[in-house]
């Protein structure tokens, strides 16, 4: 070993290091910007001394693709509002599995013609066909995805029949086809045949989920874009690309696991379809059963200023309307009341794992301030009013009041048992379930209608004049 390989070793020994402290100091919104700072410096390092490889075709090329993809990234972090995160997030995981089909096929390709082969390794082989699987099933799956969270695509569950039968043929059948590769390594046509399949098959597992779990599906996306990453180091040979993609892979499969359980679900059950668009409700989306109660926000006002604590609860209408700086604005004007504030965020709220939070951080809302579920759950018997901003499924005591309703048995937050909830909506639609909110007719519970934004602004200047 020379020199070189010795201080590449170590170069990618250090990087490793800071992605795995990169992703400790994420698992809090108090550290998630430093965390990303020490990941982003250990992908640094890895590509820097990656380049200085021998195996280094053409540095143009290298330049070219740099100078691209940079201002394409800059072009988005400026364009791209922190409301439309998840879709970006949503398509960054289709990039990175299109790059491992990419990498892997043309790798396949300088194998068997550049390089006049006659045969593969056979562990060489496998990855590129494990690589273009993942790979196209994150791309293609990726962007259905991106399609459902930017309404371009239904967000309802959308499935034909048989369905889970054609995915588990196409799943053996891609399988099988990776196998027989082994045999017949130079037809060049099994490999377009494995993407061709691996991007229908995409489209068919993401296409029956509804909107009410894409939270998971980002998750799991995330999951597969690091499987298909390492794959290609296996493929490349490259060991930082295999730490790394493992290490996307590992924690991506960690926090599907704990958003389904945020859910009180299997992943196989999100897979398999989610939640069935079968409510209670009419076609209009509106109510004809529950009788309830609305305020304007000289009611509102007068309600918050005889308060002594509040929680307010942020969901995706608030994302929607852009309405976090309105919403750091309403709890400052309630603190300096002497009102004890507090932010209480549901796993699945939103559209990807901590939408709110990402939010919130961003309107400079303190993190103390923010509790997960299991943290204020037991708060809210004793808290004045209760804030519901945009959100549905996540404070609907049906989940834990009527065995009939798809989502019985997922962890919501006890918002009902405040003195007084103000639920702030447009309207009386439903949420992602499908299914009517019964908290909406509770005695307790009082409709603010009217956009997340105008409305926290009327009720913050209201509140200025107590």
């Amino acid at each position: 070993m020379n020199i070189v390989e010795i201080i590449t070793n170590i170069a990618y020994l250090v990087a490793s290091v800071l992605f795995i402290y990169g992703i400790k100091y994420l698992g809090s919104p108090r550290t998630a910007r430093t965390g990303n700072f020490i990941s982003a410096t250990g992908m640094f390092i890895a590509v820097v001394v990656t380049l200085l490889s021998k195996s280094i075709i053409s540095y143009e090329l290298i330049v070219i693709g740099i100078v691209i993809g940079s201002l394409i990234g800059t072009i988005m972090s400026v364009k791209v509002k922190m409301t439309s995160m998840p879709q970006m997030v949503g398509a960054l995981n289709g990039f990175g599995g299109g790059a491992s089909v990419l990498v892997a096929f043309s790798e396949y390709y300088r194998y068997i013609f550049d390089e006049k082969h006659q045969s593969l390794p056979v562990d060489i082989n496998i990855a590129i066909g494990l690589s273009i699987i993942v790979g196209a099933v994150t791309f293609s799956g990726s962007f259905i995805a991106f399609g459902k969270l930017q309404e371009l695509i239904s967000g309802k569950v959308i499935k034909f029949p048989l369905q889970n039968a054609v995915n588990l043929i196409l799943i053996v059948g891609v399988v099988a086809l990776t196998v027989y590769t082994l045999f017949d390594v130079q037809n060049v046509w099994l490999y377009v045949v494995m993407i061709a399949v691996g991007l229908v098959l995409g489209v068919l597992v993401v296409l029956p989920i509804g909107g009410a779990d894409m939270p998971v599906v980002i998750s799991l996306l995330n999951s597969y874009s690091g499987i298909a990453a390492a794959m290609t180091g296996f493929v490349l040979q490259n060991v930082m690309l295999i730490i790394a993609g493992a290490l996307v892979g590992a924690s991506g499969i960690i926090l599907t696991n704990i958003m389904c359980k945020g859910m009180n679900r299997s992943l196989m059950n999100v897979l398999l379809g989610g939640w069935d668009n079968t409510g209670g409700s009419d076609e209009t989306g509106t109510s004809k059963r529950m009788d309830v109660k609305s305020v304007e926000f000289e009611e509102a006002a007068m309600i918050f200023d005889s308060a002594s604590s509040v929680i307010i609860v942020p969901g995706y209408g608030m994302a929607v309307a852009q309405a976090q700086h309105a919403v750091r604005d309403l709890a400052n004007i309630l603190e300096k009341k002497g009102i004890q504030v507090r932010f209480a965020i549901h796993p699945v709220a939103g559209r990807m794992p901590g939408h709110m939070n990402v939010l919130l951080a961003e309107a400079n809302v303190p993190y103390d301030k923010l509790f997960a579920l299991e943290e204020i759950n037991d708060d809210f018997s004793n808290t004045d009013v209760v804030l519901v901003i945009g959100a549905n499924d996540v404070v609907n005591p049906a989940a834990k009041t009527n065995p009939q309703s798809p989502i019985f048995g997922m962890p919501v937050l006890n918002v009902e048992q405040a003195k007084t909830v103000i639920i702030n909506k447009r309207s009386m639609a439903t949420g992602y379930a499908g299914i009517e909110n019964e908290l909406f007719g509770y005695p307790n519970a009082l409709m603010y209608f009217g956009d997340a934004k105008d409305a926290l602004t009327k009720l913050t200047n209201e509140l200025k004049n107590y």
